[in-house]
């Protein structure tokens, strides 16, 4: 006969692993799609969602890219310096307001736009956003049980699908030659 807490104890063991498993499956999707835009384009996802604003809307000022985007004007500043050695932007003071760095997109930082790959972030938010209202929210509010769980309450995380801090991931991007 089979004891109800056993099984009970195995069919949590079965359901944690897959748990772990799925999560696990999408770090190293981020994680390889990371790779993969540095060794295809140069850039990490988070540079290339800057890249990919800045094209969008012309000139515009660090503060509305950082805004659109949802990363903070000091993150985005930084990855905007190396850009612009990198050839791909060009920032300069607004004329009627001094503070207002503007930012515009280099031809080649264009011309890079054209063959990039999609976004893995644009492909995650248009599939999402098909799926139906109650199905997103339970989505919701089992990964925010796992953050808790996890006790990850405290991290802040823009909402960018990247490996390791944005900053980090910038960082440590190899240099143009």
């Amino acid at each position: 006969m089979v004891n109800k807490d056993d099984f009970r104890q195995d069919l949590t063991s079965i359901i944690t692993n897959d748990v772990l498993i799925a999560i696990r499956k999408i770090i190293q999707s981020i994680a390889l799609n990371s790779k993969s835009l540095v060794k295809r384009v140069g850039l990490t996802g988070p540079q290339l969602m800057i890249l990919q604003e800045v094209v969008q809307a012309g000139e515009v000022s660090v503060g509305e890219v950082a805004k659109a985007i949802s990363l903070s004007q000091g993150t985005v500043t930084g990855i905007l310096e190396r850009m612009e050695k990198r050839g791909l932007v060009t920032r300069r003071r607004s004329n009627s307001d001094r503070r207002r760095v503007l930012v515009q997109a280099t031809v080649a930082g264009e011309e890079l736009m054209q063959t990039a790959p999609p976004i893995m972030q644009e492909a995650f938010v248009e599939r999402f956003g098909a799926l139906q209202d109650w199905e997103q929210a339970m989505i919701l509010s089992a990964l925010q049980r796992l953050v808790a769980i996890m006790d990850a309450k405290a991290i802040h995380a823009a909402p960018i699908l990247a490996a390791g801090p944005i900053e980090e991931s910038v960082a440590k991007q190899p240099s143009a030659k």
